[in-house]
């Protein structure tokens, strides 16, 4: 073969599952977050909401909660006003805890729920543990078992989350861990090519 000939090397199922977790906590998951946030922040009345609570958004940030990057997307400069779509999990979460009546769960926000616990706060708890667990691998790499009690935790949260709906469909893609044709993996394998 010549030197440009290339292989697609073959993704382990532990790897493969990684993807499909990145995937679901990357690509789907903000959406469904986004949704109930949405919900409790009407996206025309963002911007009087964080003027309203601007001190104790501030006092979040003099505490380190709020970094320079995330203050700038709620007090963008003039024109600009505050939108929850250039917001991550991780703000939308933060304003959730500390702008809203909501009760954390039995442990706080910093613990895995259990599965008993069906609330929002529960569900966003949930969407933070796995997130922070996928983004502190270093092999990337998720053992199956693992793998299929985090996809059902995400993935059959209450109906506050919006993430099944519509017969376990979000976007109108089945939200199916064994499913074998998801694009964003064959992405990610052209990634992994290697010469022969």
């Amino acid at each position: 073969m010549n030197k440009g000939d290339y292989t697609m090397a073959s993704l382990s199922v532990e790897e493969e599952n990684y993807v499909r977790m990145s995937l679901l906590l990357t690509g789907i998951s903000p959406r469904a977050a986004r949704t109930f946030f949405d919900s409790e922040f009407a996206p025309a009345c963002l911007e009087a909401t964080i003027k309203k609570e601007y001190n104790k958004l501030l006092d979040l940030k003099k505490k380190h909660r709020i970094n320079q990057s995330q203050w700038n997307l709620l007090c963008p400069r003039f024109p600009d006003v505050p939108d929850s779509k250039t917001f991550d999990v991780t703000l939308m979460i933060l304003l959730l805890r500390n702008l809203t009546p909501m009760t954390p769960p039995h442990f706080g926000f910093d613990q895995l729920p259990s599965a008993i616990e069906t609330t929002p706060a529960a569900d966003l708890a949930r969407l933070k543990h796995y997130r922070n667990y996928l983004a502190h691998l270093d092999d990337g790499k998720l053992d199956t078992g693992f793998f299929n009690t985090a996809w059902n935790d995400i993935t059959y949260m209450s109906e506050y989350i919006p993430l099944r709906r519509n017969n376990g469909q979000f976007g109108g893609r089945v939200l199916n861990a064994s499913h074998q044709n998801i694009a964003k993996i064959e992405e990610c394998k052209m990634k992994y090519l290697v010469t022969v």
